[in-house]
């Protein structure tokens, strides 16, 4: 820094309140919904909210560092088919960096070609599994950014020159934030050991790296930067969200079908015991006999719940054997068929 250099410390430009907006999405969607869509959106909770606790501890770091910067937190950029979401980008006088961060359970071991192999413990038995490299996922970040920004550059010199110095003035971190992670690195390469760090050293780290480049930015050339890329942002958690919502809409249609076709069913069950029971009060009438020696209530709801369409069928309803079926089958056949259609 100049000897009449401002300093201006560090500045949130932007602070996260996608991941907390998408959260209180999801809650509310949560509340109104069941079964696996239910399960998934609480996963999807859980997910979250581990991600803003690594994310404010990201945050405290770089409040506490005493190095003038602009911080943009939860971005997320596209170009084309391309997005990238973004944890922080820092905007130094010396450099922007992008940094993505991880709270992770359990201990991460990166082995010589750069595999991740994350270890933890699972109802008592240890479990060993690869990940998605984060260091990939960062440089995949550093793609969009640097076409997002080359296309705002206003003509072919200007992009030819940002091109040839991106990969000195954008650098990628990646940050673990749970502090109980081991990290083992011993094996990896150098390029990506120099790309991942524990939370508490972040500041340590980017303070190293600023001081590899000796002409430092001003304020105005600091704040450009930062901003650019703010115009940039789009919001792509809200967005996720939508997803869900669109999910439960289809649940309740489909719920208020179902619903409408028990209503239905019901009404017409209604219509067949009406019918039924005056058919059964006249015969037992003309008969001389009680209505219930035709059919009894147990046996018109088993003849409703089989809706027999011939007389063997008949023959399958509780309390119709062949001679009560030839007596009567004929008119209830014709009370079902007529109040069915």
């Amino acid at each position: 820094m100049g000897l009449f250099t401002k300093a201006i410390g560090p500045v949130f430009l932007k602070s996260s309140n996608q991941a907390a907006d998408y959260i209180n999405k999801l809650k509310n969607l949560q509340g109104r919904c069941s079964g696996e869509l239910k399960e998934e959106i609480e996963k999807q909770i859980a997910i979250a909210e581990y991600g803003i606790k690594g994310e404010e501890s990201v945050a405290f770091e770089l409040r506490n560092s005493g190095i003038d910067m602009y911080i943009l937190q939860d971005i997320c950029l596209e170009y084309e088919d391309l997005h990238a979401q973004i944890d922080y980008m820092i905007v130094t006088r010396k450099r922007t960096y992008i940094i993505e961060c991880k709270n992770l359970i359990g201990d991460i071991e990166i082995n010589n070609v750069g595999h991740f192999i994350r270890t933890y413990q699972l109802k008592g038995k240890t479990i060993h599994e690869g990940t998605y490299s984060p260091i990939t996922q960062n440089l995949r970040h550093l793609q969009v950014i640097k076409e997002v920004r080359k296309s705002g550059k206003g003509n072919m010199i200007s992009r030819k020159i940002f091109e040839s110095h991106f990969e000195d003035n954008y650098k990628s971190i990646v940050v673990l934030a749970n502090p109980k992670t081991i990290l083992n690195a011993k094996y990896a390469k150098k390029e990506i050991k120099e790309q991942i760090v524990r939370a508490d050293q972040l500041v340590q780290r980017i303070k190293e790296l600023d001081m590899q480049v000796k002409e430092a930015m001003t304020e105005k050339q600091m704040l450009e930067i930062a901003n650019f890329f703010l115009d940039k942002n789009q919001s792509e958690r809200s967005d996720y969200a939508e997803k869900y919502e669109k999910l439960l809409k289809e649940a309740e249609d489909s719920e208020e079908h179902i619903e409408h076709i028990i209503s239905e069913k019901d009404k017409l069950k209604g219509e067949l015991r009406t019918e039924l029971k005056a058919f059964r009060l006249n015969r037992s009438r003309q008969e001389k006999i009680r209505p219930y020696f035709i059919f009894n209530d147990a046996q018109m709801e088993d003849l409703l719940e089989k809706n027999p369409k011939n007389k063997a069928e008949l023959c399958q309803v509780s309390g119709f054997g062949t001679v009560k079926a030839e007596k009567y089958g004929d008119e209830i056949l014709e009370i079902l068929r007529k109040v069915s259609h």
